[in-house]
């Protein structure tokens, strides 16, 4: 019998869809302490992850065969011993496509218009606004890393009549895009954008690809956005840019360390935007479509076609 272990906390209609989904397998709900070890290894199927995944679910003599991440994000998780063990990992991938650029919009927005800089005034009763605004209309917004998210975000940007650039790994076409450059013309969009919004995952291609070099061909009336991966930026040169008017300001949702200690020095930035990792939070929304996502991947695994996973991860390519 198949053992499925949920670790995330679902609705009572959605355990009962993973049911019918699943109806001669032995079900475990719930992310508890007392959940038992045992569970952890008979598990063939896990949704989610904890700590028990690594330490019980991964070690020889177990189960496991398949892992439906919660989260977009797998650099994380023990990529090398999940192939190492043969394991399936699939991310969610697009789930979070409408949250995350939501927040990327909502960046640009509170840094152009002066938002940001007003809220902070607001707490002091400070009557006093930014020497320059600038207006999203009309302007260029590269999108690098242009998958599911970036298409909402030059949906969205294409609403603000934007020219809308999408910078790919592939080069392939993008309806949503007036013009895709592949990777290796990074510095021209770069040197083209009003907007910048960072969506790449995490890979050794990627870490610190936004480098102080980078930085400086930025345009200086330019906004750097980034709802990616907080290590493909060069922290340190993003705080030197900053502090040089290279650029004119940042939107951050992720940090190469996290939580971002108190004491740095992005936190006293007035041209900075500084959300805690929540862009992709679990909204209502989010998780009625990762829910989806994996009844719709759990019907596949059981029908004898797991090489047809969607959002199937490609550990050579760690994404």
């Amino acid at each position: 019998m198949t053992t499925i272990l949920c670790l995330q906390e679902l609705t009572s209609e959605q355990q009962e869809a993973v049911r019918q989904a699943a109806p001669e397998a032995s079900i475990i709900f719930g992310r508890k302490p007392e959940t038992e070890d045992q569970a952890f290894r008979e598990a063939e199927i896990i949704l989610g992850w904890d700590a028990r995944v690594k330490s019980i679910a991964l070690q020889e003599g177990a189960k496991l065969r398949w892992v439906q991440s919660w989260s977009s994000g797998i650099d994380s998780l023990p990529l090398d011993l999940l192939e190492e063990r043969g394991i399936m990992l699939t991310d969610a991938s697009g789930v979070h496509a409408r949250s995350v650029s939501e927040t990327a919009v909502a960046m640009m927005l509170g840094l152009s218009r002066g938002i940001a800089a007003a809220v902070r005034n607001q707490r002091t009763g400070l009557w006093e606004s930014p020497d320059t605004l600038a207006e999203m209309n009309g302007g260029t917004v590269a999108i690098v890393g242009a998958g599911e998210i970036g298409r909402e975000v030059a949906r969205i940007a294409r609403a603000f009549d934007m020219r809308v650039i999408a910078v790919r790994r592939s080069g392939g076409p993008m309806p949503e895009a007036d013009v895709v450059y592949e990777t290796s013309r990074l510095d021209d969009a770069l040197r083209e954008a009003d907007y910048v919004v960072n969506i790449l995952p995490l890979t050794g291609e990627t870490q610190h690809l936004f480098h102080a070099e980078r930085f400086a061909v930025m345009k200086r009336t330019a906004y750097f956005i980034n709802v990616g991966r907080g290590a493909t930026v060069r922290t340190e040169d993003l705080v030197e840019a900053l502090n040089k008017g290279m650029i004119a300001g940042a939107g951050l949702d992720v940090f190469e360390q996290e939580p971002l200690p108190a004491d740095h020095p992005l936190w006293a930035m007035p041209n900075v935007i500084l959300t805690p990792h929540n862009a992709g939070g679990l909204t209502v929304r989010n998780g009625e479509r990762l829910v989806k996502l994996f009844l719709s991947n759990l019907e596949l695994y059981l029908s004898g076609h797991a090489a047809d996973l969607r959002n199937l991860v490609d550990y050579k390519k760690r994404y």
